[in-house]
C-alpha cells in the first residue's frame, strides 16, 4: 500500500494541518444530515413541492449517503482515498450550489442527491487517511476521538444552523455554508495530504455495488418510516427483502475471488464486535433524539429554534469524553474496561431520562449529556479498535462497514425505541380522545383548543411512552456492556501491514 510501512513514526505539524482541513468537511458532511431542518418550511413556501416530493428533500440525502458508503470505501481501497476525496468535495460543492439556487422541487432533490453521493465519499476516506497520517497508535486513537466528537457535533450544530441562518438570510444560505470548506480541501488537500490505497485490489466486484444498494436501502427506508407510520406492511416488506438481499451480499462476499468486503476483516479479533457495538451505541443515541427533540418542543412547548438551542447544552461534555477515555487507554487501562463503562454511562442517561415527568427540562438535558458523553466513549474508542486491526489496505472498507453501521443503528433506534413509545402514549390515552389524538402527541395537540384538558392528556402520554422507551434503552445497552466486557477483553488494536488480514499486536 502506498504509504505503508512497519513502523509508527509520530506523526508533525504536516500531519495535524492536514488532520484540521479533513475536519471541516467530515463537520459539514455530518451538518447535512439535519441541516434541513429548520430551511423545510422556508422550501416549502418558496418551491411548493408536494408531499411525497418534500420527503424526498428531506431523505434522500441519509438514503444515498448509507447506501453508497459501502461502494464507496472499497473504490478508494482501489483508486486512492485522497483522489476520491477530492472528486467528493468538487461534487459536494457543485451540489451545494445548484441546491442553493434550486427553483424546483426536482433540482433540490437531484442535488441533494449529489450531496448524498459526495458524503458518502468524504465520510470513509477522511477516516482511511487518518489511518494512513497516524501511524503511532497513541497518536491515532486522539485523532480518532476528535473524529468522532466532530461528527457529533456535527449532526447537533446542523439544525441549530439551519435555524440561524434562515431567520436573518434565504434558505439556500444552509448549502451555501458548504462551499468555503470544500475549497480549502481541494486547494490544500492535494499538497497536504497522503495518498493511500491497495496496490493489488483486485478487479472490482461490480454485482456487489447493486447488491449493497439493494440490501441497505430498502431496511433503512423501513427502519425510518416505522416511528412515524407504525408497522405497516409495507415497511416490514421493505425490511424483509432488505435482509434476503443482504444475505445474497454476504454469499457474495464469501464466494466471489476479489470482493467488495473481504472477509479478512473479520478475521482481526475485535472488527466484528467493533462493528456491532458501534451499531447499538448509534441505536441508543438516535433512539433517544427521537423523543427528546419532541419533548422539548412539544411538551415543554418551546419553539423549534429554542429547542435547538437548548438541545446544544448536552453536547458540550462530549469534547473531552473521547480524550479522556483515550488517555485512560493509553495508560493501560483495558480498552473493554473503557468501553464498558461507556455502555454503562449511556444506560444510566436512558435511567435519568425515565424519570422525567412533564416538566424536567434540565434533567433531560443531563441525561442526554450523560448518554451522549457515553455514546462518544464507545464509538471512538471502537473505531480505534477497529481501524487499528483491520489491514491498511482495507481502511476505507472498514470505515464504511462502521459507518453503515451507525446508520444501521440511528435508524432501528428510532424504530424500535419509537414503537415502544408510541405504544405506550396509545395505551395511555383515554378511549374517548379523538382518533387523531389517540395517534400522536402532535395530533393530539393540533386539537387542544377544541377539547379541554387534551393537551395536558396527551403530554402527560408521550412523557410516559417515553419513560417506557428510556426503561428498554437503558436495558439494551447494559446488555451491551456486558457484551463488550466479555468480547473484548484484552484485545489490543494492531498495526497490519498485509492486504492478507495478519496483524500483530502494536500496543493499546
Amino acid at each position: 500500500m502506498t504509504n505503508s510501512t512497519s513502523t509508527t513514526a509520530r506523526a508533525g505539524r504536516r500531519e495535524w494541518t492536514a488532520f484540521g482541513v479533513l475536519m471541516l468537511p467530515l463537520l459539514l458532511v455530518s451538518m447535512d444530515v439535519s441541516v434541513l431542518y429548520f430551511a423545510i418550511p422556508s422550501i416549502s413556501a418558496d418551491l411548493e413541492p408536494s408531499g411525497t416530493q418534500q420527503l424526498w428533500i428531506f431523505d434522500i440525502y441519509a438514503f444515498v449517503l448509507a447506501g453508497l458508503l459501502m461502494t464507496m470505501g472499497s473504490l478508494g481501497d482501489r483508486i486512492g482515498h485522497r483522489r476520491l476525496l477530492l472528486i467528493g468535495a468538487a461534487a459536494f460543492g457543485t451540489a451545494s450550489l445548484v441546491a442553493a439556487y434550486a427553483n424546483s422541487a426536482e433540482t433540490l432533490i437531484a442535488a441533494r442527491a449529489v450531496l448524498g453521493i459526495g458524503g458518502a465519499t468524504l465520510m470513509p476516506s477522511t477516516m482511511a487517511l487518518l489511518r494512513t497520517m497516524f501511524t503511532d497508535p497513541g497518536q491515532r486513537a486522539k485523532a480518532i476521538g476528535m473524529w468522532s466528537g466532530v461528527m457529533t457535533a456535527g449532526i447537533a450544530l446542523g439544525s441549530v444552523m439551519s435555524g440561524v441562518l434562515v431567520e436573518y438570510f434565504w434558505w439556500g444560505s444552509v448549502f451555501l455554508v458548504n462551499l468555503p470548506a470544500m475549497v480549502l480541501l481541494l486547494v490544500l488537500g492535494r499538497a497536504l495530504l497522503p495518498e493511500s490505497k491497495n496496490p493489488a485490489p483486485g478487479p472490482f466486484d461490480w454485482p456487489s455495488i447493486p447488491l449493497s444498494m439493494a440490501a441497505v436501502l430498502p431496511v433503512v427506508y423501513g427502519l425510518k418510516e416505522i416511528p412515524s407510520e407504525g408497522w405497516n406492511v409495507r415497511y416490514v416488506v421493505s425490511i424483509t427483502v432488505g435482509l434476503l438481499f443482504a444475505a445474497l451480499f454476504v454469499h457474495r462476499q464469501r464466494t466471489t475471488a476479489s470482493p467488495m468486503i473481504s472477509p479478512a476483516l473479520f478475521r482481526g479479533r475485535g472488527f466484528g464486535p467493533s462493528v456491532a457495538l458501534n451499531l447499538v451505541s448509534a441505536f441508543g443515541i438516535m433512539g433517544s433524539a427521537y423523543f427528546t427533540t419532541q419533548y422539548l418542543q412539544s411538551v415543554l412547548d418551546k419553539s423549534a429554534l429554542e429547542a435547538a438551542l437548548w438541545a446544544l447544552l448536552p453536547s458540550v461534555p462530549i469534547g473531552a469524553a473521547a480524550p479522556a477515555a483515550t488517555a485512560l487507554v493509553q495508560k493501560g487501562v483495558d480498552r473493554a474496561h473503557v468501553v464498558t463503562a461507556g455502555f454503562a454511562i449511556a444506560a444510566g442517561g436512558f435511567a435519568l431520562l425515565s424519570l422525567a415527568g412533564t416538566d424536567s427540562m434540565w434533567l433531560v438535558l443531563v441525561a442526554c449529556a450523560v448518554l451522549a458523553v457515553g455514546g462518544v466513549i464507545v464509538m471512538s474508542q471502537i473505531m480505534d479498535l477497529a481501524m487499528g486491526t483491520a489491514p491498511a489496505e482495507r481502511a476505507g472498507t472498514a470505515s464504511s462497514l462502521m459507518e453503515t453501521g451507525t446508520e444501521f443503528g440511528g435508524a432501528l433506534g428510532m424504530a424500535v425505541l419509537g414503537s415502544i413509545g408510541t405504544a405506550v402514549y396509545r395505551h395511555e390515552m383515554p378511549a374517548s380522545a379523538p382518533a387523531e389524538a389517540r395517534e400522536t402527541l402532535g395530533g393530539a395537540l393540533a386539537l387542544a383548543d377544541e377539547v379541554p384538558g387534551l393537551a395536558t392528556v396527551a403530554r402527560e402520554a408521550f412523557t410516559s411512552g417515553m419513560t417506557g422507551a428510556a426503561i428498554a434503552g437503558a436495558v439494551l445497552l447494559a446488555g451491551a456492556a456486558v457484551l463488550a466486557a466479555v468480547t473484548l477483553r484484552g484485545v489490543r488494536a494492531a498495526q497490519c501491514k498485509t492486504p492478507d488480514g495478519q496483524c500483530s499486536p502494536s500496543g493499546v
